[in-house]
């Protein structure tokens, strides 16, 4: 599908406005941003730009609605059931927000097409939560009788803060959660990937959300960090860099501001002598494709037994040249192009540091032949890594595999947690034991045996600095809870 027909079949409302207290409003300053096409580098829609006074305005309205407004006050039940409108909503608009993805940042169609369907399943999982979660607990106090009570009530206004590489799904898990506790939200998108964002503010204006729940922003970093700064805000819930959310954790520190988030991760796959490379290769080339390997969670350190790094080299080597960059319509296609020129260029400069510290590059490393227009890079392997290079270290986010050699198992655990992320991990044997023994050891908040796996509908989340707190399922919803405790005398 080209730009045009996708804009047509979109057919955003208010694209030139913003989402704020109820209405479609024009931004302050009145500017706009171009999105542009990854597959043919080509500007296809504009959309409204917010700055400093849209996030005061933005914050003003979500303060008054949760304040004064009905929606906190709507039991769980009632506001699971606008849950369930917005998923039925999102589920009505599958062929538009599939092709959304792709056109905002390339992902594959065959993937794209079933973004719709697994967002609306988020609002209907945290529907169904409303009706299980214990929103009231009664215990016997540890003295003077009567009951204690430990209720959960919402932490407030929400600033809940998307990156651009899942927009939809990043965007459900975050306000979904919010909204199910009683909490009214911000919602930023980015401005390479906001579309997603706009279809849930139309379908929240449908359903008749109350004024000020939900309110839609796009912005690009100072206006953001504006926003986070706004003492309005009770709670900010961030997915993107590690960088950016240090950031956003010193500010929200500064006041106490509640905080969640899902920040950058290196994840180390860990081959045990057990498993043949057939099935090593075949567990692991295809997650580095996922995405073009624009995913925090990917398994880009593959940390094998030295004695067999070798035919580990050739076999990963031989699997990633056979893998196309191409046209992400294209059913040959294994990956499509990088979101945007800055990504291919910090991608390609990745490859060049890796050469330069002494790695060998073993497949890719550079543009597809013959696709010279569009932000495609082939997928890449380096083999013989040190875990110190800065290969091994910082997150590149682009398809780059580091294939590193250990002496025994204890140095693949050293390795694995060597590093200052720890969101996900990956054991390959075939000994469920084993593979169990291990995932208890590695410093990460993912681990699974024999493939890349990562299930929001149970949770999903990060030690060190791949983040703070949990998004999906039951342990999703608590960051947006605050605990209260209260004492009642027993009845008369």
């Amino acid at each position: 599908m080209n730009p045009a027909d996708f804009a047509s079949l979109l057919a955003l409302r208010h694209p030139d406005k913003l989402f704020i207290g109820g209405q479609w409003v024009a931004p302050a300053k009145g500017g706009a941003f171009d999105m542009v096409s990854p597959m043919t580098e080509e500007a296809y829609l504009r959309i409204a730009e917010a700055t400093e006074p849209d996030m005061d305005r933005a914050a003003d309205a979500a303060r008054e609605a949760f304040d004064n407004g009905p929606w906190p006050k709507l039991s769980h039940a009632e506001r699971a059931d606008y849950l369930r409108r917005i998923a039925a909503g999102l589920a009505a608009r599958a062929e538009a927000l599939g092709h959304a993805w792709t056109q905002q940042v390339g992902i594959l169609h065959a993937m794209g097409q079933f973004s719709a369907h697994g967002a609306a399943g988020i609002f209907n999982q945290y529907a169904d939560i409303a009706g299980t979660f214990a929103f009231e607990e009664q215990h016997t106090p540890g003295y003077g009788g009567g009951t204690a009570l430990i209720v959960r009530e919402p932490v407030g206004v929400v600033a809940a803060i998307v990156p651009w590489n899942g927009p939809l799904s990043l965007a459900s898990l975050k306000v979904a959660p919010a909204l199910l506790a009683g909490c009214t939200v911000v919602l930023k998108a980015s401005p390479e990937a906001p579309l997603d964002a706009y279809v849930i503010a139309e379908i929240a204006e449908e359903i008749g959300l109350p004024a000020g729940v939900l309110n839609l922003v796009t912005a690009d970093r100072p206006a953001s960090e504006h926003l986070v700064r706004n003492p309005t805000i009770d709670k900010v819930s961030f997915t993107g860099s590690s960088v950016a959310g240090r950031k956003i954790a010193s500010i929200c520190g500064e006041r106490m501001a509640r905080f969640t988030m899902e920040l950058g991760g290196k994840s180390a796959a860990i081959v045990l002598d057990d498993m043949p490379v057939e099935e090593a290769v075949q567990g692991l080339t295809g997650s580095i494709c996922l995405m073009s390997g624009q995913v925090c969670a990917a398994l880009t350190r593959v940390v094998v037994p030295r004695r067999r790094h070798d035919e580990f080299a050739d076999g990963f080597a031989a699997a990633m040249s056979a893998l196309k960059a191409g046209n992400p319509y294209d059913p040959a296609s294994n990956l499509g192009p990088l979101a945007m020129g800055r990504q291919l260029d910090r991608v390609l400069g990745y490859i060049e540091k890796g050469k330069a510290e002494g790695a060998r590059l073993a497949a890719g490393g550079g543009r597809p032949a013959g696709l010279n227009r569009g932000f495609y890079v082939e997928p890449t392997l380096f083999v013989g890594v040190d875990n110190a290079m800065t290969i091994a270290q910082e997150e590149i986010f682009g398809p780059v595999i580091s294939l590193i050699p250990v002496e025994d198992e204890e140095d693949a655990v050293r390795i694995a947690n060597e590093s200052i992320y720890g969101l996900n991990g990956a054991v390959l044997t075939h000994d469920r034991d084993r593979a169990y023994a291990f995932a208890r050891r590695m410093r990460t908040g993912n681990v699974s045996q024999n493939q890349f796996r990562v299930d929001t509908s149970v949770t999903f989340g990060g030690y060190k600095q791949s983040g703070v707190g949990r998004e999906g399922g039951v342990e999703g919803l608590l960051p947006y809870l605050e605990a209260k405790t209260v004492f009642l005398d027993d009845a008369a």
